[in-house]
């Protein structure tokens, strides 16, 4: 008889496959688990860690092992975060319906409390953020929401901080962006802004008109003072020449003078005797049938004239 023995070298290398491949998993398998123990957190980021649901605070900047299976992480982000809040309609507190949105920035202080404080935090501060802005323009006029918006963002930014407080966020800043007021009211602060345009032209042509006025009286006043100068100056230049004329004829009177007076000292008697005479004779020629002589001719003649004899 023939016995046949079976093959043992197949079921060895289907063995060494199987183990093969479990052996692959595993290192893939380690490879995974190591990886995801192993964080790297970058300076604005921090990572919430709990073990077994138990918080253990916060972990990073830095390079962060965490224990697989036992440990988990959830990433904050400690930068400056800004969110929209979308028009909203809010009735200001003398009944006028507006629509406002606006910006409203916030910071992470506190990420463990970011996180077990609050399920979702943006969700839950854009509507506490919807609320606070109703409540605060339901307690505003409609004039002072329109012109003292950072009256506004202020007491928005504080009720909001003051309640995101407890959940480690700080609200930093609020910003409204747009305010639309109904189309009535806008109208009217289009004629108000017509009217105030109006008014501020007229204002500003009457003042151009004063001062052009203003500014022709002052010119009218420096020509006259400057005309007035003028003739001063000139009547001064008048008068001095005057009196220099009138020094100059006074010296030439007096010069002359002084010459008559040296040459009739020495003219005699019978030289104005002849002169006397002369004149006489030119008083004759004339068609006049008076003759005036005066007292002085008797006199004259005594030089011509011998005395009589006794």
């Amino acid at each position: 008889m023939i016995y046949s023995v079976p093959y043992q070298g197949g079921a060895a290398a289907g063995f060494g496959f199987l183990f093969l491949c479990i052996g692959v998993v595993v290192v893939v398998g380690l490879i995974v688990v190591v990886t995801s123990a192993i964080r790297i957190v970058p300076e604005f980021r921090r990572l919430v860690v709990f073990r077994l649901g138990r918080s253990q605070g916060q972990r990073g900047p830095g390079l962060v092992f965490l224990i697989p299976f036992v440990e988990s992480a959830i990433n904050v982000d400690l930068r400056e975060q800004v969110r929209e809040v979308p028009h909203q309609t809010s009735i200001t507190k003398d009944n006028a319906p507006i629509s406002i949105d606006f910006l409203w920035y916030y910071k992470v202080i506190e990420p463990a409390q970011s996180v077990i404080q609050v399920g979702n935090f943006e969700l839950a501060a854009q509507g506490i953020a919807t609320t606070t802005l109703r409540s605060v323009i339901g307690g505003i006029p409609l004039d002072d929401v329109l012109s003292q918006r950072e009256h506004i963002n202020e007491t928005l930014r504080l009720k909001l901080d003051e309640i995101t407080e407890r959940w480690g966020v700080k609200v930093t800043n609020v910003e409204i962006r747009e305010i639309i007021p109904p189309r009535d009211v806008q109208d009217a602060m289009n004629r108000q802004l017509s009217a105030e345009r109006t008014r501020r032209a007229l204002v500003t042509e009457s003042t151009g008109d004063k001062e052009a006025a203003i500014n022709r009286a002052e010119g009218t006043k420096q020509a006259a003072i400057l005309q007035a100068e003028g003739e001063r100056q000139s009547n001064i230049l008048r008068a001095e020449g005057e009196k220099q004329a009138q020094l100059l004829r006074a010296e030439g009177f007096s010069a002359a003078l002084d010459q008559i007076f040296k040459v009739a000292q020495t003219v005699d008697q019978k030289t104005m005797s002849l002169q006397y005479l002369e004149t006489l004779k030119a008083i004759g020629a004339s068609p006049s049938t008076k003759y005036i002589f005066p007292m002085e001719f008797t006199s004259l003649l005594t030089g011509f004239v011998r005395p009589a004899e006794k």
